[in-house]
């Protein structure tokens, strides 16, 4: 194992030596500074050691620059446009409403229907909606007097379609969407041995409603 050795006391510097070195160390800095960083950095040459090393020109080219930049950063700031003033409460309500209300005006209401039919024991009949491919009506019947035996279905442009059937049933309800263009409703038969009302109502997107005789 090798061991290296320890200076003795004598070799140690001296407190006036440490003192010489710092001093000597700050010169240099502040030399280097003042010839070197500042003709460098911002075209400050007081010596003319910059100016004659060319470092002068780069720091007034550099000084330039940034006073160019923050010229055209002032400018920026002078001709940007005035943020627009905010609406107040009062108007921003105002204008809901209004076009609230041109809204409501423009979406057609949803027409709505209630048709009552009696059946006498045996007979049947139907009630049928003018509707279009996709339309909606929401419907709900019932029976007063005994229960039907009923079929939902439609037909038109050579299609049909049955969407539920139901026997001996009191009353049903839910909501119709148009498979195709044509039209679309109930058949009720009346298979008691007494009179049969029963009461439709509808509402939705639908052009007519009729009994079919």
């Amino acid at each position: 194992m090798y061991n290296s050795d320890i200076p003795s006391r004598a070799e140690l510097p001296t407190s006036r030596q440490l003192l010489r070195s710092t001093i000597i160390a700050i010169l240099a800095a502040a030399a280097i500074l003042v010839t070197i960083v500042l003709p460098a950095e911002y075209g400050i040459d007081p010596t003319g050691v910059g100016r004659a090393l060319g470092l002068a020109e780069m720091g007034e080219i550099k000084t330039q620059l940034a006073e160019e930049a923050e010229r055209d950063r002032q400018m920026d700031q002078q001709n940007a446009p005035a943020p627009a003033p905010s609406s107040s409460l009062i108007e921003r309500v105002f204008a809901e409403l209004v076009v609230g209300s041109a809204r409501a005006q423009e979406a057609a209401p949803a027409r709505t229907d209630e048709i009552a039919v009696t059946l006498t024991p045996g007979e049947g009949t139907e009630v049928k909606l003018a509707m279009k491919r996709g339309a909606k009506v929401d419907y709900a019947w019932s029976s007063d007097g005994g229960v039907v035996n009923f079929d939902l279905h439609g037909d038109g442009g050579g299609e049909s379609i049955s969407y539920v059937k139901g026997r001996g049933v009191p009353s049903d309800e839910g909501a119709l969407e148009a498979a195709f263009d044509g039209n679309h409703g109930w058949f009720w038969r009346n298979r008691t041995g007494g009179d049969v009302t029963v009461t439709l109502r509808v509402s939705g997107d639908y052009t007519d409603i009729k009994e079919m005789q």
